[in-house]
């Protein structure tokens, strides 16, 4: 691969153009990313599968793929390998529906097939390099992993018409650029936008590339919203839950970020388990959010208070979404300490809006008095379904 380095004269035309070599790195893994791009816009079954059962023991909360282990829970105590691997991650290993493989797991020849099928599974996995030899995560898997819940999101929510039907999915996850304008004195070197300025020159029949055909980049001039999605990961929240979650997740940053927004993530429970500043970095938050693992207890005070942190100390819109299934456990006090964090946030400049995920009767009274305190939104999510909607309906709120 060239690039061309472009040099100017004096009067700030275009002098002279000098190709060099890239020396290094990543363009082994850019063209794997393609390739994994490729195979899950254009449909390959095997490949979106393989991304699905990834998406599904990392919602489960598993850290490796070890198929005798796996056999053995189903063997042993299917009601327990459900709830712990979750019906979808049983179907796609094993090759059949879970109500059937709870009826059959105990007969002899249907187990051999069941065993037979998660070893294979499983050594696809290996062999395509999405796990490694101990069974665990690779960075190649994360990267399919988190292209199949993008996709998967964006075809969610297109038809709804919630994000607009003219979206290409492939040039919003590697970065799209803004309008282009006629470059001018004062204008920043770094904004000239190359190709566009190299093709008008092209299109005009010139040889050289001349001021009159330089773009550059257009910066956009409305106020920037800063907002933090800060996802409960505690236990309660594993499977099913988790996942709606993490698509919701996706669905925010894809918009905000698309309206020149900066996005944030906080994933917490019994503490803060990841953070990711406010950034314009669609694809770092996606696969942030997609290695997201549920577990241990709801500690609603430190992660208020940590997300302070987050925002900017200059005047621009600053919101925080809470969404959890469960009011504070930690603490002695746990809902006097989260109002004081709510209050400290609100001093601060930030808004808060809460969504409740099938919150009980304590909880919502709690969830009442942090929006009222942080003068946001409560939003109280009975149908899973309907959480991404719901995100974005609170965002758009917002802006």
């Amino acid at each position: 691969m060239q690039i061309a380095v472009i040099y100017f004269d004096s009067e700030q035309n275009v002098k002279s153009f000098k190709p060099i070599e890239e020396i290094s790195g990543k363009l082994d893994s850019q063209d794997e990313e393609d390739k994994l791009m490729r195979s899950v816009m254009g449909n390959d079954k095997k490949t979106i599968e393989e991304g699905m059962i990834l998406n599904d023991a990392i919602n489960a909360g598993l850290n490796s793929f070890t198929p005798d282990l796996m056999f053995e829970q189903l063997v042993k105590n299917y009601s327990m390998a459900k709830k712990m691997m979750g019906p979808s991650l049983i179907r796609e290993v094993s090759g059949y529906d879970d109500g059937y493989v709870e009826k059959n797991i105990k007969i002899p020849e249907f187990q051999r097939e069941v065993k037979k099928n998660i070893k294979k599974n499983v050594d696809d996995l290996k062999k395509d390099g999405l796990i490694d030899k101990n069974g665990i995560l690779s960075d190649k898997g994360v990267e399919l992993a988190s292209l199949v819940l993008y996709t998967e999101e964006l075809d969610h929510l297109i038809p709804k018409g919630i994000l607009g039907e003219k979206i290409h999915k492939k040039s919003f996850i590697y970065g799209g650029k803004e309008d282009t304008k006629q470059y001018k004195k004062g204008d920043r070197y770094r904004d000239i936008a190359i190709k566009k300025s190299i093709k008008l020159a092209v299109r005009r029949g010139k040889k050289k590339l001349s001021k009159e055909e330089l773009q550059t980049y257009e910066r956009q001039s409305k106020g920037q919203i800063y907002l933090v999605y800060a996802l409960d990961a505690s236990g309660s929240m594993k499977g099913k839950k988790i996942e709606v979650c993490k698509k919701a997740g996706i669905a925010l940053a894809f918009k905000a970020i698309e309206e020149k927004d900066k996005v944030g993530l906080m994933v917490f429970g019994a503490d803060v388990k990841e953070r990711v500043d406010c950034t314009l970095d669609f694809k770092m938050l996606l696969h942030s959010i997609t290695k997201i693992k549920a577990a241990k207890e709801t500690n609603l005070a430190k992660t208020v208070n940590e997300a302070v942190m987050m925002f900017p100390s200059n005047d621009v819109g600053k919101h925080l979404i809470l969404l959890t299934d469960a009011m504070p456990t930690i603490g002695e006090e746990p809902e006097k300490d989260t109002i004081e964090a709510v209050s400290i946030a609100r001093a601060n400049g930030i808004t808060i809006s809460l969504i409740g995920v099938q919150l009980d009767k304590k909880g919502e009274e709690l969830a009442k008095k942090i929006v009222a305190v942080g003068e946001g939104k409560l939003y109280m999510v009975k149908d899973l379904d309907e959480l991404d909607r719901i995100v974005l309906e609170d965002y758009y709120s917002v802006i």
